[in-house]
C-alpha cells in the first residue's frame, strides 16, 4: 500500500508528473486499479470514466514529452458528485429518472480542475436529488459504505467523494454544501473539506434547462474540494477561484488577504447553542485547541456564537418556503422511503407568507452582520462539524427523533453556510476507531485564515488517510 502511486498526495502526484518521474497514464492507472479493488466493497465511484481518463492522461504525457508546461494539478485524479456536470457523462443526481440526461460541458468547477491539469475519473455518490438525507444512499446507485465502520454512514451528501477520497481511489473529490455536505462527510471518513465563501468559487447548479433556482439556492450552495491533506486542499482552493462568466455571483476577490497583526484570535465554541456535544468530539475540539495555541494562536474559551438558534429557525423557514411548490412533483422522483427526510423537515415548518418571506430576507442579512461583527472581533472560529461520531446510516429520515438528533449535530454547519462564510474540516485523530474532527471558520473570503490554522493542526496531529476499508468490527 504504501509504495502504490494513489497513496501519495495530489501536490506530490503532480510533482511527479511535472518532474517526469511516473508518466500520468501510470498515475491515472494505479487509481483505476484502486477503484477496481475498493469500489465494490464501499460503492462510492458510481459512474467510472475509465477510458476517458486513460486518454486524457496519454495527452498530458504527450503534452510533456513536447516540452510544454502543465499544470498545477498536472495528471492528478479526482471524482465529481453525481450532481455536477461533466461534460458527455450523464449527470443522474441519482435518481432512475435523469439516467439519460448528458452533460453538454463541464461546469465551472470541472473546467477549472481540468485546465489546471487534473483529471476526472468518475462521478461520486450522493443522496438522491441531494434530498433523501445525510446518508449517502441514492436510488440509482444505492448505498455507500464508511470505510472505517460499515455500520455507520460516511455521511453526506458528499459521501462519495469523502469515502473515494479517503480509500485512495482520487486524491480529491469535488463536492457542494448548503450547510455540511462537504464538511460531515470529510470528518466521517478522515480527510479534510472546504466550504468556501459564498461567491469564491463559480459554479452552475441548474438542474434542467436555462433556468435558475431561488435566492435560497442560489446563496447556500457551494461547491468545494475534499483531499487528504490541507495542502492538497490549498491547491484545489488557488485552482477553484475567480471569477467566471458563467457565474455572476462569483467575484474577484484575491485568494490571500493581509496578514493580521499578532496572534490570531481564534474563538472556542465546544458547543454551539449549548445543546450538547459528545464526549469525543469535545475532546476533539480542546484537542485542536491546544494545536493552535501551540502553534502561536490567541485561543480563547468564548459563550457562544451569534444568534445561532435564530440562524436555523430562519435557514429552515427560508429553504422549504423555496422549496414547497416543486415538493409534489419531486417527492416522486425519491423512491421509496426517499421521501421521509423532507417531509419530516415539512411537518415541523410550515411555508411562509409572502410577506413573512419579504422579513426572513432582512433576518437573514441581520444575522450575517452580526456574525461579521463577531469575526471582526475574532477572526477564526474553532468548533464541532458534527457533535456526536459518525452515526448508523438512515438515521435522520428513521423518525422524528432521529431527524432532529441529526439536526441538531450538524446545526454549527447550517448556521455557517446561513452566513456565507468559509470553513475547513481538518481530522484530529481517532476514538473507537473512527475518525474525529473539527471545523475552523473564517471571515468572508479569508480562506487563507482557515488554510494556514488547518495546516498548524494537522501539523501536530497528522493525517488520516489513505485507508483499507474495514468491516463493521472496530
Amino acid at each position: 500500500m504504501q509504495d502504490a502511486l494513489w497513496t501519495m498526495p495530489a501536490t506530490a502526484q503532480a510533482q511527479a508528473v511535472r518532474d517526469g518521474h511516473v508518466s500520468a497514464r501510470e498515475l491515472i492507472e494505479s487509481h483505476l486499479d484502486r477503484i477496481a479493488e475498493v469500489n465494490p466493497r464501499v460503492n462510492a465511484v458510481t459512474q467510472l470514466m475509465a477510458d476517458r481518463a486513460c486518454d486524457a492522461a496519454t495527452r498530458t504525457d504527450r503534452r510533456r514529452a513536447a516540452g510544454e508546461p502543465l499544470g498545477p494539478l498536472a495528471g492528478v485524479p479526482f471524482t465529481v458528485k453525481e450532481s455536477t456536470a461533466v461534460e458527455g457523462v450523464p449527470t443522474t443526481f441519482g435518481t432512475p429518472r435523469f439516467r439519460d440526461l448528458v452533460a453538454p460541458a463541464d461546469a465551472p468547477p470541472v473546467a477549472r480542475l481540468r485546465a489546471a491539469g487534473a483529471i476526472p475519473v468518475g462521478h461520486s455518490n450522493m443522496p438522491t436529488l441531494i434530498l433523501a438525507g445525510m446518508h449517502t444512499r441514492s436510488e440509482l446507485f444505492g448505498d455507500t459504505v464508511n470505510p472505517w465502520d460499515s455500520s455507520r454512514t460516511p455521511g453526506g451528501t458528499s459521501g462519495g467523494d469523502a469515502v473515494a477520497v479517503a480509500t485512495g481511489m482520487a486524491a480529491l473529490g469535488l463536492g457542494n454544501d448548503s450547510g455540511g455536505s462537504v464538511r460531515i462527510p470529510a470528518q466521517f471518513c478522515g480527510v479534510a473539506g472546504l466550504k468556501p465563501t459564498t461567491g469564491r468559487f463559480p459554479a452552475d447548479h441548474r438542474v434542467l434547462g436555462p433556468d435558475d433556482p431561488g435566492p435560497a439556492s442560489q446563496t447556500l450552495v457551494t461547491d468545494g474540494p475534499l483531499a487528504r491533506t490541507v495542502a492538497d486542499l490549498r491547491l484545489a482552493y488557488e485552482t477553484l477561484a475567480g471569477t467566471d462568466p458563467r457565474d455572476p455571483r462569483a467575484v474577484p476577490v484575491p485568494l490571500y488577504g493581509e496578514p493580521l497583526p499578532g496572534p490570531v484570535k481564534v474563538a472556542v465554541v465546544a458547543d454551539p447553542g449549548g445543546h450538547g456535544v459528545h464526549p469525543a468530539i469535545r475532546a476533539a475540539v480542546d484537542t485542536a485547541a491546544d494545536a493552535l495555541r501551540d502553534a502561536g494562536y490567541d485561543v480563547r474559551d468564548v459563550q457562544d456564537v451569534p444568534r445561532l438558534d435564530e440562524a436555523l429557525e430562519a435557514y429552515g423557514r427560508i429553504t422549504l418556503t423555496e422549496f414547497a411548490p416543486t415538493w409534489p412533483a419531486v417527492r416522486g422522483l425519491l423512491g421509496e422511503g426517499g421521501d421521509r427526510y423532507i417531509a419530516l423537515a415539512m411537518e415541523k415548518t410550515s411555508p411562509a407568507s409572502t410577506e413573512e418571506f419579504m422579513k426572513l430576507m432582512g433576518t437573514w442579512l441581520n444575522i450575517r452582520r452580526s456574525w461579521a461583527e463577531f469575526l471582526d472581533d475574532y477572526p477564526l472560529l474553532l468548533g464541532p462539524t458534527f457533535t456526536e461520531p459518525p452515526v448508523e446510516p438512515g438515521l435522520e429520515s428513521r423518525d422524528r427523533t432521529g431527524r432532529d438528533r441529526v439536526g441538531s449535530a450538524m446545526r454549527l454547519c447550517t448556521a455557517t453556510s446561513f452566513v456565507g462564510v468559509p470553513a475547513i474540516a481538518v481530522p484530529t485523530g481517532t476514538t473507537d476507531g473512527l475518525p474525529t474532527g473539527v471545523q475552523i471558520i473564517g471571515r468572508a473570503f479569508r480562506e487563507d485564515l482557515c488554510l494556514d490554522a488547518a495546516q498548524a493542526v494537522e501539523d501536530r496531529l497528522g493525517v488520516l488517510a489513505p485507508i483499507d476499508p474495514r468491516g463493521g468490527d472496530r
